[in-house]
């Protein structure tokens, strides 16, 4: 099941919320500044741990202070023109966070918009990216809840259009 909502990720009370990280995973800009302020500083300290995260790759910490019980930290593509595999790698986010998901046998999970922040991907792309990955591979196969959560309106209404 897929579901769209606008707001904050970080208020989703679900199994997870998927953080849109960097390879370091200790915390920087737009969601991923936001999930590391409002779980605390715990989080970062887990991190600490995990020795970074190569680019579509996923990695999982307890949610802290958060309503959501874990993070899935995942780490998007910059983008470069569309040249350097930047899809396959967007693609590979979306499945190694939904995988680990599983493996971690949860029911709900929330992603937000991955690599189209300051990673610049173009949101139309990204956003049909994550929906077919969701679709696809997940969906119809597994019981698992999966709420795409915008914050701003044109990933909103792109996410609209796609879903309906």
């Amino acid at each position: 099941m897929m579901q769209l909502q606008k707001g904050d990720i970080t208020a989703f009370g679900g199994d997870a919320i998927v953080n849109a990280a960097n390879n370091s995973l200790l915390g920087g800009g737009g969601v991923d500044g936001a999930i590391h302020k409002a779980a605390g500083p715990q989080l970062l300290a887990e991190c600490k741990t995990l020795g970074g995260c190569e680019t579509g790759q996923a990695k999982i910490t307890k949610g802290y202070n958060l309503p959501a019980r874990f993070v899935i930290h995942t780490v998007g593509p910059v983008w470069y023109g569309g040249e350097k595999g930047e899809h396959e790698l967007l693609e590979r986010a979306y499945r190694n966070s939904l995988e680990l998901a599983l493996s971690t046998d949860l029911a709900t999970i929330a992603f937000p918009n991955i690599s189209t922040g300051i990673y610049a991907f173009p949101k139309p792309q990204a956003a049909q990216i994550a929906i077919s990955v969701v679709k696809e591979m997940f969906v119809k196969a597994h019981d698992l809840q999966v709420t795409f959560i915008c914050f701003d309106d044109e990933n909103y209404q792109l996410y609209q259009k796609l879903l309906a």
